[in-house]
């Protein structure tokens, strides 16, 4: 699996901090059959982060979990968020491509369950902090970030009153699956400064458009033209999509939209 390492720099840390290095993936659907994207995970503890973020959607098979945990193993020796998306807890079952184009009626057609307590368990043993529906504080490199997420918005497993509250801290930043207008909006009242997310695929399938592509739907009520990459809405927080590492089984194509992580470096103001 080829993909791209996607860098960006943004001024949000104290006049005189040093940077921090955050290493976003997500939507990385591993199986067991999927070797290069394995191969392409380990390599990424060389690009040595401060901090790593996942925004979900680890598995797509009921023995991903060994293959998810052998994958990050190096990268879980670094502090790092997470939250899951739906295929965390369900495995996928066949959809028509085309569906993804229509309007979302809002059935969602769940496949077998799968061991997420398991998985979830191994995160915090080697000691990532679980973000669904919770909020917490953590310290990289002498800067006090102030850590919020939900749970999975395309699920309505987002529950965005048990983290509510002013931004405190040096940085406020959200982490969420599927970034859904609610969420947003509730991160943007709050004053977070910057929003991690994944789920869209970067729109999996984009055209050909001036100056680069265009994706043709997001999977969710985002605008297309935030459907991946680090955008703002006026003074609104910066937001992170990351068109993620793998696809669905029954989709195993990108086309005009490779898979990617990110490395966004946060420099003082």
């Amino acid at each position: 699996m080829a993909y791209q390492l996607r860098q960006e720099s943004l001024p949000l840390l104290p006049s005189g901090a040093g940077q921090i290095r955050i290493l976003h993936f997500s939507d990385l659907h591993l199986t067991p059959s999927r070797t290069r994207e394995i191969a392409d995970i380990k390599s990424w503890a060389a690009l040595k982060p401060d901090l790593v973020i996942s925004t979900g959607d680890f598995l797509a098979h009921r023995d991903g979990v060994e293959v998810a945990l052998n994958a990050l193993n190096e990268l879980l020796d670094i502090p790092g968020l997470y939250v899951f998306g739906s295929n965390d807890y369900y495995g996928p079952r066949f959809k028509n491509p085309l569906s993804y184009l229509k309007s979302d009626d809002g059935e969602r057609r769940l496949g077998e369950k799968l061991p997420i307590e398991q998985f979830d368990s191994e995160l915090k043993r080697r000691g990532w902090i679980n973000l669904n529906n919770s909020r917490n504080t953590i310290k990289i490199n002498g800067i006090k970030i102030d850590a919020r997420g939900t749970d999975d918005a395309h699920l309505e497993l987002d529950d965005y009153k048990k983290v509510v509250g002013k931004a405190s801290g040096d940085l406020s930043i959200g982490v969420t699956h599927a970034p859904y207008k609610r969420v947003l909006d509730a991160m943007e009242q709050d004053g977070l400064d910057l929003i991690f997310a994944g789920h869209t695929h970067g729109g999996q399938v984009r055209l050909p458009w001036f100056g680069g592509s265009r994706s043709l739907t997001t999977n969710c009520d985002l605008p297309n033209w935030r459907s991946r990459g680090l955008t703002r809405n006026e003074s609104g927080p910066w937001l992170n999509v990351s068109a993620g590492m793998g696809y669905s089984p029954f989709a195993p194509f990108r086309i005009f939209c490779p898979s990617e992580v990110s490395l966004i470096t946060l420099t003082s103001s």
